[in-house]
């Protein structure tokens, strides 16, 4: 047999072998908040999903008091938060835990989780590492199942903020920054930069809608 068929026998053995080796993807734990009648009744309702694994170092407490906080930033946009999904799971790849396209995509892809989803990893091999990455339509042709998700490493502060932040670039279909002092979409996150232009927030508004990512209540 030629050199090349021996190596391609061993890849494939060794890819085998580790397989076997790692445990399956399981839902270790679940819990549900629904809001969508709590609150301003004429406020879209942005519904999110929570989702990590174990070992990343992430607290189920943590991820939700930081989401919870992170929606109510963007309520001058007239959003309030809908219903908020928190799912550990347990076993899968150990590449699983950080940023990394080929590992993410086959994460979200058999978490399927409601979206927007915000996924709370360890770290990121993506270069150059940002603490948090958003991925929209315009990001994800290549990637489909990374859409409208947002990927938070543990490097991250101001965790609120940067949530808020990300999930506008979401929201909005677009990666644009802003340069105005105190904007929540200023490259850089900061404490007590929070506002939003009206500008922003329509634009929320109308392609959170659009692609079904927000929610008007339903009038009784």
């Amino acid at each position: 047999m030629k050199l090349q068929a021996w190596a391609a026998v061993l890849a494939a053995c060794c890819a085998s072998a580790a397989a076997a080796q790692t445990p399956p993807l399981e839902l270790a734990s679940r819990w549900t908040v629904d809001r969508t009648l709590a609150g301003d009744p004429g406020a879209r309702r942005l519904s999110l999903a929570l989702v990590t694994l174990a070992g990343t170092g992430w607290t189920e407490s943590r991820m939700a008091d930081a989401a919870v906080v992170a929606v109510h930033l963007l309520a001058p946009c007239g959003i309030a938060l809908g219903r908020l999904e928190v799912l550990t799971y347990a076993g899968g790849a150990p590449a699983m835990r950080d940023l990394w396209t080929p590992a993410s995509r086959e994460l979200a892809r058999a978490v399927a989780p409601l979206r927007p989803a915000v996924f709370f990893v360890a770290g990121t091999w993506h270069r150059p590492a940002f603490d948090a990455e958003a991925f929209g339509r315009a990001n994800t042709a290549t990637r489909p199942e990374l859409v409208h998700t947002v990927w938070v490493t543990s490097a991250a502060r101001d965790l609120p903020i940067v949530i808020a932040h990300e999930l506008v670039h979401v929201l909005s279909g677009s990666g644009d920054h802003s340069d105005l002092p105190g904007n929540l979409m200023r490259e850089d996150t900061a404490p007590g930069a929070t506002a939003l232009t009206a500008a922003q927030c329509e634009r929320v508004r109308s392609e959170g809608e659009r692609e079904g990512l927000l929610a008007r209540a339903v009038k009784r």
